[in-house]
């Protein structure tokens, strides 16, 4: 580790005061400077993933690359998106042909990284594979990992996360001392105004965290309880409650992976004492990945047994009870659900004998979702459709999940309209993935599997997959011809098409998008009309016929019109080429910036990277070098991000890309130029981007402004400035 830097990282907010663990906090400073790995193991409900959260918060300034934090307890399906989860937390995009643990390896081989994967134990065999490999290739790596299981390799070194102290009498006033029963004195503040330990209640909170063996999440949900009775009655109630069940000095073997059986009878003694409305919404809540909103809670659960008008109330009286995690966010009000609740509920769903038709009402909703987002993909709604979709991912993710399993037939109808979130997203190796799972299992011609072929060709041609995305456009016009539907037909022609043109032969790519233009022209197919002039705004500039592509910009934007942004950034792009290759560098300019702008506001790293190649062409080209260099280094970053070549690989775009990215070198010499440039690579996106929006020659400093140390030749005429 070395010595401390400015925090970076994503570390979720801590939203209450850890209590207690301060021997666990030193113990785990101590062995993250003698290991690599470190594992928190323990029972569920034991609060490793909280002390994970203070550790990693703690230990974040002596990483120079910030501690970064990946949530797994959504990941489901074998961990096959493991890698890709790793990736979106740091953040890297999925736009890459290689393997993404080898893209992950690449990007942390020379950083200094904490990295916490947290709620393991249903991936450890992924997880200890993917630590393996990480460690290997990134010495200044350190993984801590939150696991009811460990993960069983060499490297690791294991912490197991007792229950906190309980004192052995509750004679002493020291014992509020004790840190389960500081725990519960501060919870129960925060439920009954004014509360206090006293003499007389002192001996009730001793009894009631003993009852509870100390377990944090056990004491949570009793605290929870004390709007509703006194202390001296809560802690009557759950000796009753376990003169029931038996002891607690045990776990619940039934459980995967066992359960604290004390943790078993406050969760079971939590739900008893919810009303019947209450425990149903808690069922059916189990359902959700991740989080939720009340909207969603309401589309998925409500029926006649559980009035939609009901929810909200129930909802909030969930939180009240510690059941649900009520989470504020910029985008509105969500909640969650603890692992060891949800597993609670969802065997509780299928007792009441609901989990699929549950799971079936998850997957309509967000489909219906997703194909209001398709219909309106080419409107100025089309951002906030995606910002609103984006919290969502682990449920669309568990949607896809249970779809596969059901069947083949519901699999690919999601996968159908699930193409408007992946692009926007930036996410064509993750679509693929789904895609091919889902076109595996529904064989049979339909209009979804055409539509989910035509994507897969588009996401197999931004990763570089030439041969793949081919055979994609020719399965999908099998379908069109089995179906007779020449619309679908004019769909693959576009889509072979576009395969043919960024693979570089733009002539043959030419004649199928024309071929497609008449057949839009003849059915009276705008969308279809608006997305073939987009497609052929790239085979003219792979071309490089520049008058062409500027007529196929000038009507690709007419018919996008001004709202709409995924595609006007891409069109933008093709402009700036073609007038980059007409020597109109003012005009080229203001396109990428404008592209560049639209796309960052959608995290696009695919397109900023090409904003930034094409801004660095220009810069190049007017002689302004030294940006010509930042900007390079820049848009290098982000594409090694992205795992991506420039431009997808166009032989015709790369080729550009070398010439300028050469006459810059030329001009600066080698050692100035990797200087310059290895300084554009270390900016952050955001601050990339504004230096190449404000079309700046003088990078920013710390403080945001620009730095005038050392002098920077504008063009042949001699014009100094700074940089």
């Amino acid at each position: 580790m070395s010595t401390p830097r400015q925090r970076t990282g994503n570390l979720p907010a801590e939203t209450t005061e850890l209590i207690g663990r301060r021997t666990e906090l030193v113990e785990i400073r101590r062995l993250l400077t003698e290991a690599r790995l470190l594992t928190l193991t323990g029972v569920g409900g034991v609060g490793k993933t909280r002390l994970a959260l203070r550790a990693a918060y703690e230990a974040q300034p002596s990483f120079r690359d910030g501690a970064w934090w990946v949530e797994l307890s959504p990941l489901r399906r074998g961990g096959s998106l493991l890698a890709h989860t790793i990736a979106e937390a740091l953040p890297l995009a999925d736009q890459t042909t290689r393997p993404m643990i080898d893209v992950l390896a690449e990007y942390l081989a020379e950083r200094e990284t904490l990295l916490v994967l947290d709620t393991c134990e249903h991936l450890v065999d992924e997880c200890a594979l993917v630590a393996e490999a990480l460690l290997a290739a990134a010495p200044g790596l350190r993984i801590v990992v939150t696991s009811r299981r460990p993960l069983g390799i060499a490297e690791e070194r294991l912490l197991t996360v007792a229950p906190l102290p309980v004192p052995e009498t509750s004679e002493h006033e020291a014992v509020e001392e004790a840190d389960a029963v500081a725990l519960l004195a501060a919870r129960a503040a925060e439920v009954v105004p004014r509360f206090t330990v006293t003499d007389s209640n002192r001996p009730e909170l001793v009894r009631l965290c003993r009852r509870l063996d100390g377990l944090p999440l056990a004491i949570e949900l009793a605290a929870a309880r004390l709007r509703e009775m006194s202390m001296t009655e809560l802690a009557e109630r759950l000796e009753d409650r376990y003169a029931v069940l038996g002891t607690t000095d045990e776990l619940v073997s039934d459980a995967e992976p066992p359960w604290h059986q004390a943790l078993r009878t406050a969760i079971g003694w939590s739900h008893e004492l919810c009303s019947p409305a209450e425990r149903l919404l808690w069922a059916r809540l189990s359902v959700f990945a991740g989080g939720f909103d009340a909207g969603a809670a309401m589309r998925v659960c409500a029926d006649a047994h559980l009035p939609g008008s009901e929810i909200p109330d129930l909802l909030n009286a969930l939180a009240d009870k510690s059941l649900l995690i009520w989470q504020p966010t910029g985008g509105g009000e969500r909640y969650r659900m603890l692992d060891t609740i949800r597993e609670y509920g969802a065997g509780w769903l299928r007792g009441l004998g609901e989990e699929d038709a549950l799971h079936r009402r998850h997957v309509v909703h967000y489909a219906s979702r997703l194909r209001v987002f398709a219909d309106r993909f080419l409107t100025s709604e089309q951002v906030p459709l995606y910002r609103g979709l984006v919290p969502e991912r682990e449920n669309l993710r568990a949607a896809l999940g249970y779809t596969l399993d059901s069947g083949g037939a519901d699999a690919v109808a999601l996968t159908a309209v699930m193409w408007p979130y992946w692009t926007c997203a930036g996410q064509p190796r993750e679509a693929g993935h789904w895609m091919d799972l889902a076109l595996e299992r529904a064989p049979e011609p339909s209009a979804d599997r055409f539509t989910t072929l035509a994507w897969s060709c588009t996401y197999a041609t931004y990763r570089g997959e030439h041969a793949t995305a081919r055979w994609f456009a020719d399965e999908a016009q099998e379908v069109a011809d089995r179906l007779g539907d020449r619309r679908l037909a004019g769909y693959a022609a576009m889509s072979r098409g576009m395969a043919l043109a960024y693979a570089g032969e733009p002539d043959a790519g030419l004649d199928l998008l024309h071929r497609a233009t008449e057949v839009f022209h003849d059915l009276g197919d705008a969308s279809g009309m608006c997305l073939v002039a987009i497609r052929r705004c790239v085979a003219h500039a792979s071309a490089g016929d520049a008058d062409a592509v500027l007529a196929a910009v000038a009507e690709a934007l007419d018919l996008l019109g001004s709202e709409e942004s995924y595609f006007t950034a891409f069109v933008l792009i093709c402009r700036g080429i073609a007038q980059v290759i007409s020597e109109d560098t003012t005009a080229a300019g203001q396109a990428g910036r404008r592209a560049v702008e639209l796309q960052s506001a959608r995290d696009d790293l695919l397109g900023v990277a090409s904003s930034l190649s094409l801004l660095a062409w220009v810069a190049a080209q007017e002689g302004r070098h030294r940006r010509a260099a930042c900007l390079f280094g820049a848009a290098d970053e982000v594409l090694a991000l992205a795992g991506a070549a420039p431009f997808v690989g166009n032989p015709k775009l790369g080729a550009l890309h070398a010439r300028f990215e050469a006459v810059a070198r030329q001009a600066l010499g080698d050692q100035r130029y990797e200087a310059l440039h290895h300084q554009g690579a270390r900016l952050p996106r955001s601050t990339a981007v504004d230096f190449a929006v404000r079309d700046l020659d003088a990078l920013p400093t710390a403080r945001g402004e620009a730095t005038g140390a050392d002098p920077l030749t504008h063009g042949e005429q001699g014009a100094q400035r700074p940089l």
